[in-house]
């Protein structure tokens, strides 16, 4: 059966709909790129819509020069690092027992589990519980507290289920394998689309994460970069970047202005890099664990 006239006209108002969205999201990301690489005077003068005018890279010498950015650099992709093997290795041991039929009291463990996606201890009680464990100013605080995520666990919990056929794993028992072989032979070899999911979802919140630092944290050297990036963006703390041996106020001000750019590139420049090399398992690793869960 041919397309009908409404057929053709929802596609169209899809595409139509589609390209407005695209342009909303790309047009900001174009804009600040060019606004990092383009003179602060066209900038501030308000030439400047889309692509660059008087192209200079002065604001990412003085961005890569700053010590606190480059310390706060470090840190985060160090709590990312580990963060995220943490998560995915938490995620793996709670998700992969209750997707199996053979547990005991899995149904009672899921509603436990899924209860605490409502109900939380509040700030508060988890500061305090931060603090007696002694993990206040500690990489730890950037990790622990955050250190599963019940909703990522029922998306490989699922996965687990409607992918992996019960019998492959029923005869890799007949064949000797205990559990632990089972798990690391069978099922994560077979689970990359779902692991690639999880490593995005941890890592990306790891890089984008600021509160726990704000909380936990007081030792500036231990600082991540979204703690800083907040510093420039919001406090406007760029005077140790900015040159004060310029002659006018408006010089450093346009200055301020560029860095402030160069800034959101370069934090978020390893996310962007790091999702077309995922985004292949991504669709599939998503779909497979959410449409059946």
């Amino acid at each position: 059966m041919g397309e009908t006239r409404g057929d053709r006209a929802f596609d169209i108002v899809n595409i139509l709909f589609l390209c407005i969205i695209t342009v909303l999201v790309i047009y900001p990301l174009l804009f600040v790129l060019s606004a990092s690489i383009s003179n602060p005077a066209k900038v501030f003068a308000g030439e400047l819509w889309l692509w660059p005018k008087e192209i200079t890279f002065d604001g990412y010498k003085r961005i890569f020069a700053n010590k606190d950015i480059m310390t706060g650099y470090g840190n985060t992709i160090l709590y990312t690092f580990v963060g995220t093997a943490v998560n995915v290795v938490l995620t793996i041991c709670a998700a992969y027992p209750m997707s199996r039929k053979d547990l005991k009291g899995r149904n009672v463990l899921t509603v436990l589990i899924v209860f605490t996606m409502f109900f939380t201890g509040g700030l508060i009680p988890t500061y305090l519980i931060v603090k007696d464990l002694g993990l206040l100013d500690s990489i730890w605080a950037m990790i622990l507290p955050n250190a599963i995520a019940v909703y990522n666990v029922i998306i490989m919990r699922t996965y687990f289920q409607t992918s992996i056929p019960s019998e492959m794993q029923e005869a890799a028992s007949i064949d000797g394998c205990d559990n632990f072989r089972i798990l690391t032979r069978v099922v994560l070899p077979l689970s990359m689309p779902i692991l690639a999911v999880m490593v995005l979802f941890y890592s990306v919140a790891h890089w984008n994460a600021f509160f726990n630092a704000l909380i936990y944290l007081s030792d500036r050297t231990k600082f991540p970069l979204q703690l800083i990036l907040r510093e420039i963006l919001i406090q406007g703390q760029t005077q140790d970047m900015v040159d004060m041996n310029d002659d006018t106020l408006m010089r450093k001000m346009m200055e301020a202005e560029s860095i402030k750019y160069g800034v959101v590139v370069v934090a978020n420049l390893p996310v962007l890099m790091l999702y077309p090399f995922l985004q292949r398992y991504f669709v599939k690793g998503m779909m497979i664990g959410a449409l059946k869960g």
